[in-house]
């Protein structure tokens, strides 16, 4: 806003809302990928936070939901940020019908909270996101951030089956049900989750959950990209029904990790035949402790934010070799160190890092992979964390190119300027401004942060 219509602002209206405790001056901390806000409410309702946002919406304001602030430098940076409105408050854990495996929890409830509280029951949201001491259930849900788990439960919107948003005009509206198999009325808990907040505010989710596994066991195969790449496919091709399945890699080489869960016996039924579809590689190895928090290791390595860029990829997982590879010229091109891990539905993170003032390195090389994986004159994938691995095109060489879909999440302000961190949208832009339209005809929500700008 400009500082004329900012003094014009009755920030005490705001303030009968949540309380005058609950409403604070925003500090340089809370900015939005450099983007300051003025002030931070904290509703303690559902019912308070759908006045929050009809009272910003009547005075022009632009909104940003938070809830534990892990993400918040995801997207494209905001058009404009005003007024930070935060789920902290809204963090109960509601109805817990074990019997029927289901779960009401509000969006400001961290993760980690709900799965102790879910344990006492011998069951569990099925995914392992990115933080999960720190992260939100709405935040989980707005970046669509599942984790190794997904290969064998299914991605957030699979097991997510009803949902309370408030829209920008203050209207509460729920979908779906407590009970697995509701399906009455439009199906919003897709369309939000992976939304990052610019549709509406997500205040409540039902969650279907499964039971804790009795025992687990990982295995680490190391060997060639092009090698653990056929062993994935052969495991994908199976009747094993791994947890997690995953590879990693840098300049040094690659592994393959592999875990199961169930019963002893079970576990060792399914490692005997693994074993035997991984003939030509050698023995595998006890999965070391902290595997399964390699997708939290490439955000939390020892290079300064300003020297490191960490993407999402999207790719067949026919295809994880071809990128190593691409990944591995692009990164040598430009002396920039590199490493992934690409889960076994072929998503993933790449992280790349320099030296100070390699910034146009990482831009480059983001770029360049950009084009590589979307192909010249190709269809490329859509945006956003949750997208699925394009279609891809072919070079003007005629070289096969792999297909696929890289969004930059974290990487310093400097690479994000003049770039739309999630790329081409390709043809469901149309479709995406009209949805956007619909919901937040003002433009109240994160502004700018999504795919195209929305």
């Amino acid at each position: 806003m400009t500082p004329a219509a900012v003094q014009q602002v009755s920030w005490a209206e705001l303030a009968a809302v949540v309380g005058q405790e609950r409403l604070r001056a925003a500090t340089a901390a809370d900015a939005v990928d450099g983007v300051a806000p003025l002030m931070i409410a904290e509703p303690g309702t559902a019912e308070e936070l759908a006045r929050c946002l009809r009272w910003a919406r009547g005075a022009g304001l632009k909104v940003t939901p938070r809830g534990g602030g892990t993400k918040l430098g995801w997207g494209n940076p905001p058009e404009a940020c005003d007024l930070l409105l935060s789920t902290a408050r809204l963090d109960r854990v509601g109805e817990h019908a074990w019997a029927d495996m289901t779960v009401i929890v509000e969006a400001g409830c961290r993760v980690a909270d709900l799965q102790r509280a879910l344990a006492e029951h011998g069951q569990h949201l099925a995914l392992d996101p990115l933080w999960p001491e720190r992260a939100t259930i709405g935040g989980i849900l707005s970046t669509n951030d599942s984790g190794t788990l997904r290969l064998r439960y299914g991605s957030l919107r699979d097991l997510i089956i009803g949902i309370t948003v408030a829209l920008p005009d203050g209207t509460l509206a729920r979908s779906g049900g407590r009970v697995v198999k509701n399906v009455a009325g439009y199906d919003l808990a897709k369309l939000f989750t992976g939304a990052l907040g610019t549709l509406g505010v997500i205040v409540q989710a039902i969650f279907r959950l499964h039971p804790l596994p009795r025992e687990t066991r990982s295995l680490t195969f190391g060997g060639t990209p092009a090698a653990l790449n056929q062993l994935l496919l052969s495991i994908l091709a199976s009747r094993l029904t791994p947890t997690g399945l995953q590879l990693r890699a840098a300049p040094g080489g690659a592994r393959l990790d592999v875990r199961f869960a169930g019963t002893a016996a079970g576990i060792q039924s399914q490692i005997d035949q693994v074993r035997q579809l991984a003939a030509p590689v050698p023995v595998p190895a006890d999965a070391p402790d902290g595997v399964w928090t390699s997708h939290q290791a490439i955000w939390d390595g020892a290079a300064p934010a300003p020297r490191r860029l960490v993407a999402r990829l999207s790719v067949l997982p026919a295809r994880i070799a071809a990128v190593c590879a691409l990944i591995e010229r692009a990164a040598a091109a430009r002396s920039l160190a590199w490493q992934l891990v690409v889960q076994g539905v072929g998503a993933g993170y790449l992280r790349l890092e320099g030296n100070d003032g390699d910034e146009p390195a990482l831009r480059g090389a983001l770029l360049a992979l950009r084009e590589e994986l979307a192909g010249t004159g190709g269809s490329g994938g859509s945006g956003g964390t949750g997208s699925s691995a394009g279609n891809g095109g072919t070079g003007g060489s005629g070289e096969s190119r792999p297909g696929g879909t890289i969004v930059a999440l974290g990487c310093p302000l400097a690479v994000k300027r003049g770039l739309d961190v999630w790329g081409p949208a390709g043809n469901a832009q149309p479709l995406m401004v009209r949805i956007k339209q619909r919901f937040d005809p003002d433009g109240t929500l994160s502004p700018g942060r999504f795919v195209g700008g929305i």
